[in-house]
């Protein structure tokens, strides 16, 4: 278990800009950052980062939190895990309190399964680096390849030996799970109990998520078996997804942002070959066809992709049909290709790099334009071939969300294929209708379902047996914006100095009622305090309630209020409610308003005074109405009603009173 004193030094050390940094492409906007969602497929920036409050705000999918936060949601880490991580990445020593056998049982079970590949991954290289056979037939591999020894560590490389149960046995004997061994795929368990490794014989190539922790493997056969494929992989389990994993991404992803563009290539060797030569902004499919969530994981870096394809033709033509995908999510794509006989791998390796960059630039052409010279080239003087390769130029182009982008490249296209700009933007118009006729109806007839489908948003009302006799509308629940707003402002303005004003309601020497106004300076946290505590009024909703104990606790308890200081003393529920909050303004900045569209955004600072004192008003005067509506209930024509009715009566006169005042608040202020 992790010492207090640790959990205390990170929070104190971690930058949660410098965190998220490394996941998501951030752009500087004011005194804040601003990027794409990591969390949803958007065009638009709504994700906002705060270096002063240390906190983000996802503002597409309501999430937010501070930098744990942000790795447990984005990289499904426990708090323990993203702890260690942040630790990890500042140097800072783990102190370790001892657990107890309950806490050893209770441990996450996705963390079990990570802790058995990383152990995996351990192994397999250590039996590279220090057995016979892994330096005799492992090693020697991957430096006939050209591999270093430090690019083997990198990217933690590894053998798996030849004995059916070499890996199994290992595992058992440093009292690894055979279950978690069995859910990783990394130990196959018979119908007879008996249990193999899955791979044996190979060497291994580690797969591992954006934050560097191993989720699965490849492992590619050295002999000549054609019986046994020649590359296998972990199968589909609770860590590894094959279609939302990049091979090489942790290793690329800061080289990515910074360069602003991401080289796609097809195979571990590619990838590994590349980073040697100087080239890290580099990832791969692993042999597998790209997935879209494969292009939003680079997307969140960049919006630039570069393919890079080896120089056969034929399996050129087969590759470019996915890129299709890449320009749907809005993205640039480039193409480029070697000369015949090399691929990535091959060339990097021969070529030195400041030779391998030259050739990257001067050689990776937009995709569009790659694809029309490729497609015209190969119909040639075919006209029926030639028509069938126009539809699918055009069909890539109405791909592309952007519609200047594709008015561009309908001209740059009717050029090259030395056809009539019109009729292309004619085949272009009916596709994209289509899909417009396409998307509607889906729509039509999801509304139509939801149509048919009744929701119930009426409570019933039952007669004494239990019937149901009518239905009553649900009421909007005004207490609890209320609360959330008195929220808001004991958080977001509680420590700032205001004058408020205060009306007392005197008599003169005949008795004859007048108001007498003074003016007092408070901290805003004091006036709601003293407020709510003068009228006893407690909040309604159990989160609010908490949420507003636990800052009044740290106002009392502190000279300033420390944004991060608070949050991560708070739990997930009630931190992601003040996340909530603290970052609502800055929305407003992922547009840029002020700057761009002149339209200058309101500060509450400016009536803070007025505007507390309006919503405390307003919690009374709806209290107290709830009040009397309880009373008058209570009014029965067989009793003596008589002290309920001055009360209401008392209550009324109140009501109005407080009616007169927030009359004069709004009149005054807004």
């Amino acid at each position: 278990m992790i010492s207090k004193n640790t959990i205390d030094t990170v929070f104190e050390t971690a930058r949660v800009e410098e965190v998220i940094g490394d996941f998501v492409n951030l752009k500087k906007s004011g005194t804040n950052y601003k990027g794409l969602s990591p969390f949803s497929n958007e065009r638009s920036p709504s994700f906002m980062v705060s270096p002063v409050k240390q906190i983000w705000k996802d503002f597409s999918s309501g999430k937010g939190g501070n930098s744990v936060a942000f790795l447990m949601e984005h990289e499904h880490f426990s708090y323990p895990e993203a702890i260690r991580y942040l630790a990890r990445k500042y140097n800072i020593e783990i102190e370790e309190t001892e657990q107890s056998e309950q806490m050893k049982e209770q441990a996450n079970e996705k963390e079990s399964m990570y802790l058995v590949s990383e152990f995996a991954q351990k192994y397999f290289q250590d039996t590279m680096l220090n057995s016979d056979e892994g330096q005799a037939i492992g090693y020697s591999y991957f430096k006939e390849r050209g591999f270093t020894g430090d690019t083997i560590k990198k990217f933690g490389l590894g053998y798996s030996p030849e004995i059916w149960d070499a890996f199994t046995k290992e595992a058992l004997g440093k009292a690894y799970n055979l279950d978690y061994l069995d859910k990783t795929g990394l130990t196959i368990v018979r119908d007879d109990g008996r249990h193999v490794d899955r791979f044996r014989g190979r060497v291994m190539f580690p797969i591992q998520s954006m934050s560097g922790r191993v989720l699965g493997f490849g492992g590619r056969i050295l002999t000549n078996d054609k019986k046994a494929a020649k590359y296998l992989n972990s199968p589909e389990s609770d860590i590894y997804h094959k279609s939302k994993v990049l091979y090489g991404i942790n290793l690329a992803k800061q080289s990515i942002a910074k360069k602003d563009n991401c080289y796609l290539v097809e195979g571990y060797t590619d990838v590994i070959q590349m980073h040697q030569a100087g080239i890290e902004n580099v990832v791969s499919s692993s042999g597998t066809a790209l997935t879209p969530d494969q292009i939003r994981l680079i997307n969140r870096l960049t919006k630039n992709i570069t393919v890079l394809f080896d120089g056969d033709a034929a399996g050129l033509r087969a590759s470019i049909r996915g890129i299709d995908l890449i320009l749907e999510e809005g993205m640039n794509v480039k193409v480029c290709t070697f000369p015949d006989g090399d691929d990535p791998d091959s060339f990097a390796r021969k070529t030195p790099h400041d030779e391998l960059v030259e050739y990257l630039d001067a050689n990776s052409k937009d995709f569009i334009q790659f694809k029309a010279s490729l497609l015209m080239d190969e119909a040639k003087n075919d006209p029926v071939k030639k028509a069938g390769l126009i539809r699918d130029m055009v069909s890539s182009i109405a791909k592309i969300p952007d519609r200047i982008q594709r008015e561009v490249y309908i001209q740059e296209c009717a050029r090259i294929m030395d056809i009539s700009e019109k009729v292309l933007a004619s085949e272009l118009a009916q596709l994209v209708s289509k899909e417009v006729a396409d998307v509607s109806k889906k729509m039509q007839q999801e509304q139509q379902q939801n149509a048919m489908t009744v929701v119930e948003h009426d409570e019933p009302i039952f007669d004494d047996e239990g019937n149901v006799i009518d239905m009553q509308p649900q009421r909007l629940n005004i207490l609890d914006g209320l609360e959330r707003r008195i929220l808001e402002i004991l958080l977001l303005y509680g420590s700032t100095e205001q004058d408020f004003e205060d009306v007392y309601i005197k008599y003169d020497e005949f008795g004859k009622e007048y108001e007498d106004t003074e003016q007092k300076t408070y901290k805003v946290y004091e006036r709601i305090y003293l407020n709510l505590q003068e009228d006893e009024i407690e909040f309604t909703n159990p989160v609010f309630k908490d949420l507003y104990k636990a800052a009044i606790d740290h106002y009392l308890a502190n000279e300033s209020f420390a944004v991060d200081v608070f949050l991560n003393a708070l739990n997930p529920d009630l931190q992601q409610v003040a996340t909530d909050i603290f970052m609502q303004d800055e929305r407003y900045q992922l547009h840029e308003w002020e700057e761009k569209q002149q339209i200058p955004v309101k500060s509450k600072l400016m009536a803070v005074a007025a505007y507390t004192n309006e919503h405390i008003v307003d919690m009374r005067w709806l209290l107290l109405g709830r009040l009397i509506q309880d009373l008058k209930m209570k009014v029965s024509p067989d009793a003596d009603n008589m002290e309920i009715l001055i009360s209401v009566n008392d209550y009324n006169t109140l009501v109005n009173y407080l009616s007169r005042k927030l009359s004069r608040i709004r009149s005054s202020y807004f």
